[in-house]
């Protein structure tokens, strides 16, 4: 790159405008080789007013770096995250065909059967005791973790 520092013997190197203030803000020097058709298009770009090879280079390394970073994530958690969704996926279908049953079967037992008298008190004693005898055998499948159909049961 021209235009940077040297170091000879007597020669007090002339810096230019921006390097002073790079050097204040914690700038760090770095001497890199470049091949000829990409030197040439920095230079070009760097005659533009207000900008600089190092600001060039800085924020093309740093569009670079942040690129890979994300790449590197998306590595590393691009698995983890397919089989989650996979997983939500199947939870959502399962749910879905639960709700569905017992739509089905709600709408079955209102039309078949009719429901108990208002006086009828042997009718309503019944009803509790099965509703009673119904949660017991589902509060005893999420106990043992296995469902009616041999699906796994998770409390």
């Amino acid at each position: 790159m021209s235009g940077g520092a040297t170091s000879h013997p007597g020669v007090r190197p002339v810096a230019r405008p921006g390097v002073r203030s790079a050097l204040r803000n914690g700038a760090v020097r770095h001497q890199l080789f470049l091949p000829a058709d990409l030197s040439e298009r920095l230079e070009a770009l760097a005659r533009r007013p207000g900008v600089t090879k190092s600001s060039i280079l800085a924020e093309a390394l740093a569009a670079w770096l942040d690129r890979e970073a994300v790449n590197g994530l998306d590595t590393r958690f691009a698995p983890r995250l397919d089989r989650m969704a996979r997983q939500q996926a199947r939870i959502e279908r399962n749910s879905q065909i639960g709700i569905e049953v017992l739509a089905l079967f709600v709408r079955y037992m209102l039309a078949a059967v009719p429901p108990a008298a208002d006086g009828d008190t042997v009718a309503r004693a019944e009803g509790r005791a099965r509703f009673e005898h119904f949660t017991m055998k589902v509060a005893e499948a999420f106990a043992r973790g296995a469902g009616s159909f041999g699906v796994e049961v998770t409390p």
